[in-house]
C-alpha cells in the first residue's frame, strides 16, 4: 500500500532537486514548473507549485501556501549521521534531535519551509 501526500511548494525544480538529491527520492513524474512527484518506499510526495491547481484560491479566499506543522516521517537507520550531512549542506532544521520513548527525532525543512520528520526508532537491546 502506498501513501500519497502533497506538499505546496514555492519552485518545483527547487523541491524536486532537494528531495533527490538530499533525501534519497526518486523522481516519478515532472510536469514544471506546477508540479513534480516523488517517491520513497511506499510515500510517493505530490510537490505543487504556484501553477498547479492545488494552489487556487478557496471560495472564501484562503490561498494554500506551503510551511505548515503537518509532515511526513522518513524513518532512518542513524538520524545523527543524516543530520550531519544534511546540515554540512546548509538544510534548514526547526530544532535539535530530541529522544522521547520511541526513539529520537528531528524536523528538517524543504527549501519552502514544509517540515520532514526525521525518525530513528529506539532499538531494544
Amino acid at each position: 500500500m502506498m501513501a500519497t501526500v502533497r506538499y505546496m511548494v514555492g519552485d518545483v525544480q527547487r523541491a524536486l532537486d532537494f528531495y533527490v538529491d538530499r533525501l534519497g527520492f526518486e523522481g516519478t513524474q515532472e510536469m514544471l514548473p506546477a508540479f513534480a512527484s516523488v517517491r520513497r518506499g511506499d510515500l510517493q510526495l505530490w510537490l505543487a507549485g504556484p501553477a498547479s491547481s492545488a494552489a487556487r484560491a478557496m471560495p472564501d479566499g484562503r490561498e494554500p501556501s506551503p510551511g505548515g506543522w503537518n509532515r511526513v516521517v522518513l524513518e532512518v537507520d542513524d538520524v545523527a549521521a543524516l543530520v550531519e550531512r544534511l546540515r554540512s549542506s546548509g538544510t534548514s532544521f526547526r530544532n535539535e534531535i530530541i529522544s522521547g520513548p520511541g526513539g529520537k527525532q528531528i524536523l528538517v525543512e524543504d527549501p519552502d519551509g514544509n517540515p520532514i520528520e526525521l525518525f530513528e526508532a529506539r532499538r531494544n537491546g
